[in-house]
This record gives structure tokens, C-alpha cells and sequence, in this order.
């Protein structure tokens, strides 16, 4: 359902006007900042859940980019959408996997999203669903500082290290970007982490998608820079 963003608050709500008039909370599935992508007046799609139990019937999706064009703003369907590439081989890198399970453990500590197994050898992958762009093609992440995804990537450093593999993966759900780098302007620690990650063996890739009202496919390689 189509309608018009009217404020995002307590990170996971968002008033909304709907095409048709009604005025709906929707949720919001996104825990980042959702820098340039939140601001009030701009268009969005909105899903409506089938538990009749849910507290919040929609669901917000996409909104509409400053400079057109839509952006995937749930975070939560990065890990199907990633997992969907990689079993059509858009990654040959991660081609040829006996099996893949979905959070995994990792360590003690944490999960990771997705576990390939290639022959008995497993192959940890952390998924960054990526949203925050710049004018001239440049998608970063994160968006606001993670101590989370800090932790993630020494986590993959130390499975490496251990004989394992370990990939993160950015899932970039807008069509305008054309290469994604760390946000050393937002959270330098994270960017610090990605480098000392690659350095490590932690295996880096960025995959773009084609965006309507009716789906979300990735179908495209992006470079990482580093």
C-alpha cells in the first residue's frame, strides 16, 4: 500500500498516510539512524501483516530516495534476500555449498547469519543490510555506531584464524549505489574492524538490488573499498 511518511519515533514506529487517506502506525523494521531516508513527506510502500494478533497491522518497506528511485528499509529481509543470491550463484566465490543454516553460532557470544558448508568446511557469513548513500553513487555503513557489528567482525577474524571461512556480505537495497565503503565518518571503529577483518581473511563482497513495490531481487556485484 502506497502512501506518505509522516514522522519515524521510538526507532520502530512510523505515522503514516496512506493513499486512501487513513492514517496508520506502522512498524518500523530498521534498528540504524536511517540517515536520509527518513524524511517526512516522502513517498513509501507500506505491507499489511495476516495475524489479526499483531499490535501494528503494517509493516513499513521502501521509501522513495531524495533523488528517486526506492530504498529497502527492512532490515529483516537482508538475510533471505542474500541467502536467495548466493543459492543462484550471483556470488561464485561462495558457489557450490553443501548446505546453509541460518543463525548459526558463531561463538559464545553471538550468531552469525548465515553458515555455509562447503565438504565439511564451514563458512560464516554476517549479512549488513545497507541503506545510507551519497549523491555521487557511494553507499556506507553503518549508518550510526555499532558496537555490535564491531564484535561480529572480530568474531569472523578468530573463526579464520582458526582454519574456517568468513564473509561479510551488504546487502545494498537501493539501486543508486555503485560501490559501498566503511562510514569512517560515522563509527571510525567499525571501519578500523572491516580493514584489520580483510587483513585477516575475512572475505568482503557487496551485492546490489533491483527495487519495485512487488519485490527485491539481488542481481548485482558491487566493489567494496576499502
Amino acid at each position: 500500500m502506497p502512501g506518505v511518511l509522516l514522522r519515524r519515533y521510538q526507532r520502530f514506529l512510523a505515522d503514516m498516510r496512506l493513499d486512501t487517506g487513513e492514517m496508520v502506525t506502522a512498524h518500523c523494521p530498521n534498528t540504524g539512524s536511517m540517515l536520509g531516508v527518513n524524511t517526512p513527506g516522502s513517498r513509501v510502500w507500506l505491507s499489511r501483516a495476516e495475524n489479526p494478533r499483531r499490535k501494528l497491522s503494517w509493516t513499513w518497506e521502501l521509501v522513495e530516495a531524495p533523488g528517486g528511485g526506492w530504498v529497502g528499509i527492512h532490515t529483516g529481509r537482508a538475510n533471505g534476500l542474500v541467502r536467495e543470491a548466493l543459492e543462484a550463484g550471483l556470488v561464485p566465490e561462495l558457489a557450490g555449498f553443501d548446505g546453509v543454516k541460518p543463525e548459526a553460532r558463531l561463538s559464545t557470544r553471538s550468531r552469525t547469519d548465515l553458515l555455509l558448508d562447503f565438504s565439511g568446511r564451514p563458512c560464516f557469513v554476517e549479512v549488513k543490510n545497507l541503506t545510507a548513500a551519497v549523491a555521487d553513487g557511494e553507499g556506507f555503513f553503518p549508518d550510526a555506531v555499532s558496537e555490535r557489528a564491531h564484535k561480529h567482525l572480530e568474531e569472523l577474524a578468530e573463526v579464520v584464524g582458526r582454519g574456517a571461512r568468513a564473509a561479510v556480505v551488504f546487502c545494498v537495497q537501493r539501486e543508486d549505489v555503485e560501490r559501498v565503503r566503511p562510514a569512517d565518518h560515522i563509527d571510525p571503529v567499525f571501519g578500523r574492524a572491516l580493514r584489520d577483518a580483510a587483513k585477516a581473511g575475512v572475505e568482503l563482497y557487496a551485492l546490489g538490488a533491483r527495487l519495485t513495490p512487488d519485490s527485491i531481487i539481488l542481481e548485482r556485484r558491487l566493489p567494496v573499498l576499502l
